[in-house]
């Protein structure tokens, strides 16, 4: 974090209790990353983050490893190599493979890796990402493999992960 752009919050700095407990819940150890140092800057942005993100993470139906492939794939299409550093590791203990990881980093994955599954998750982050617009095939596909809330889920994990690599692209986390 030395190029950072603002000041990050630091131990010693006041903040609600109830905040940087929950903060720290959803953290190995408890220990905050850089991003949480950042959002501690705002109290009501770090509160609505950290909600929003935590049930991303944890309430979804959406498989990890499936949420974990679409962080990837955003965290590449952003080139936010924080967010990559982060959620490498969670989709490889999710069952991801070595091979489809670096794989994501192509401009253009080589399809045979993927099942059907991850290709059209793959598809849809990077028709939401690169266009913002997404093929009603793209839905409709993912309709069939998934069902309609884990659609809805992942199309949202896309954003929602879009929204954190925005942050931290911009201010060199």
């Amino acid at each position: 974090m030395s190029n950072v752009r603002v000041t990050p919050w630091q131990d010693n700095d006041p903040v609600p209790a109830d905040l940087l407990a929950s903060m720290q819940a959803r953290r190995p150890a408890g220990e905050l990353i850089g991003i949480d140092r950042i959002l501690l800057k705002s109290f009501p942005l770090a509160t609505g983050w950290n909600e929003l993100l935590r049930r991303v993470r944890a309430d979804f139906s959406l498989e990890l490893i499936y949420l974990e492939l679409i962080m990837l794939r955003v965290a590449v299409l952003n080139g936010a190599e924080f967010e990559w550093g982060v959620h490498y590791p969670v989709y490889l203990q999710a069952g991801g493979s070595e091979e489809k990881a670096q794989a994501l980093k192509s401009d253009m994955p080589e399809r045979s890796l993927f099942d059907e599954r991850e290709w059209t998750l793959i598809t849809l982050t990077d028709q939401s990402t690169r266009r913002v617009n997404v093929d009603i095939t793209v839905i409709e596909s993912l309709k069939a493999l998934f069902g309609e809330t884990k659609t809805v889920e992942a199309v949202a994990t896309v954003a929602a992960y879009n929204m954190v690599s925005r942050f931290l692209v911009a201010l060199d986390i």
